[in-house]
Order: C-alpha cells, then structure tokens, then sequence
C-alpha cells in the first residue's frame, strides 16, 4: 500500500516547478476522454446558440437593411437598395438586402492604368526584404488573381459571366450562412475543451456579433469599387471575400484558445483521466 501511495506521490509531484506550483501541459501534448456528460453538454450548447440565432435572425436581417440604406446613402453610391426574401418555411423567412448596380466593364484608361500598378507592384516585391518573405508572397498571390483578370477583360470583357448583383447576393447569403455555422464549428473545435461555459458561450456570441457588423460594411467597400468597374471583381472575391471571413473566425478562435482553462495538469492532480 505505501509502495502505491509513493508512486502517486512521485506521479502528481512531476506536474510541480520547484517552487511547488503546477507545470501546465501543452495542450498539444494532452489528450482527454470525452465523457458522455461532455458530449451531451456540446450538443446541447450547439443547439441553444444555434436556435437562439434563429430567433434573432429576423431582427438581424432588419439591421442589416437598415445599415445597408444608411451606407449607400451616405457613401453616394450609384446603386440602389434591393431586398431578396427568402421563405424557408410558413414560419420561418428571412431578407437579404444588398446594394443593386449596373455592371461596368472596364474602360482602357482604367484597364492600363490598373495593369500598370500590378506590374510596378508585383516588381517592387522583389526588393522587400527578407523578414517579410511571407508577406511577398502573399502580395504576389494576390497580383496573380489580378493579374488573370487583367488578361481576361482585355481578351473577352463581354463573356464575364457575372454581375455586382449576383455576386454581392451571394457573397452576403455566404457571409450568413457561415455565421449560422459558427455554433457547430465551434461545437466540433472548441466546446471538446475544458473551458467554462460562459467562456464558450462569449466567444460564440463575440464571433458571431463581429461578422453580424462587418458583413454589410464588407458589401458597402465593395460596392464602392464595383460601382466603378468590375475588373477587381475576381480579387474581391477570391481574396477579400468570404475567406476574409473565415480568417476572422480563425483569429477569434485563435484568442479563444489562449484563455485559461483547466489544464492537463490540474486535471491530472485531481485524478482525473489524462494522457499524453
């Protein structure tokens, strides 16, 4: 018995600095099994905020509308406001405004004068230095989306297949259906985790919140370009679209995964069930 009670002793005391404080595992490094309790508590979470945003959206959508008509009156945009109802149920509807335009091809002073600033840029890149490798390379993936667009507008203007109106439609009813989402990305990411619940449920609710506000204000930057031209419409849509989103629920859930929460350690020294 005193040869088991020395070998849990010798176990918990190597989670301990020598200073007596606990030495938190990387959360790389640890593993832990879900209890049915946890799994129950994830999907029950998931579906609260899930069912909690559809009864807000309604609200949501008529935010939406109001920003869009503020924006593009006060922008001065060249476009007016349309609202696209959807009825996904007798009970259930919901309203997409966004701002509606002309489409303009681009004329060959705005053509060369855009070409040119993509050349001279995609040049300079090769003059930056070497701590900002990542950021050349990013610059010039960029200028490659350009770039293509460039060639095809002078090559075949009139067989570009879109208009500002489809694709700001779709670019908001993508933006809402991946804030819809975020519950159950959450769900499968970040709930598994011992984190307190008020902690997931911030973090759901400050995501979700931030993209609510950004997306209109997204829609109204690019309509201010788009109103002008649709030459940059590929590059809005490849790069500031809606991986311009999915970035932004990374970075939340990147702050989110710094918070403390019981860590490996604790848990161990309190005999719960944990490997590495």
């Amino acid at each position: 018995m005193e040869v088991v009670k020395q070998a849990i002793l010798q176990d918990r005391t190597r989670f301990r600095g020598h200073r007596g404080g606990v030495i938190p595992m990387h959360r790389a490094l640890a593993f832990y099994v879900l209890s049915r309790a946890d799994l129950v508590t994830v999907f029950l979470l998931v579906l609260l905020l899930s069912f909690i945003w559809m009864l807000a959206l309604p609200q949501v959508c008529l935010l939406w509308i109001r920003m869009m008509n503020y924006g593009i009156h006060t922008l001065n945009l060249n476009a007016g406001l349309h609202v696209t109802h959807y009825r996904l149920s007798s009970y259930f509807q919901i309203y997409i405004p966004f701002p509606s335009m002309d489409p303009i091809l681009p004329e060959l002073r705005t053509w060369r004068i855009a070409t040119g600033v993509t050349v001279a840029t995609f040049a300079a890149t090769f003059f930056m230095p070497n701590k900002l490798v990542p950021v050349t390379y990013l610059l010039r993936g960029i200028l490659f989306v350009q770039a293509s667009a460039q060639v095809y507008f002078a090559l075949m203007p009139a067989e570009f297949p879109h208009t500002p109106n489809s694709y700001l439609e779709g670019l908001f009813v993508s933006g809402l259906w991946l804030i819809s989402m975020i519950p159950v990305l959450y769900g499968f990411t970040y709930f598994i985790f011992q984190f307190t619940l008020s902690q997931k449920i911030i973090l759901t609710a400050m995501t979700m919140a931030h993209l609510t506000i950004f997306l209109p204000l997204q829609l109204l930057l690019q309509a201010v370009i788009l109103q002008k031209t649709i030459l940059f419409m590929p590059v809005l849509y490849i790069v500031f679209g809606l991986p311009l989103d999915v970035l932004i629920i990374i970075a939340f859930y990147s702050w989110g995964m710094t918070w403390n929460f019981k860590s490996a350690a604790v848990r161990a020294l309190k005999g719960e069930k944990v490997g590495v």
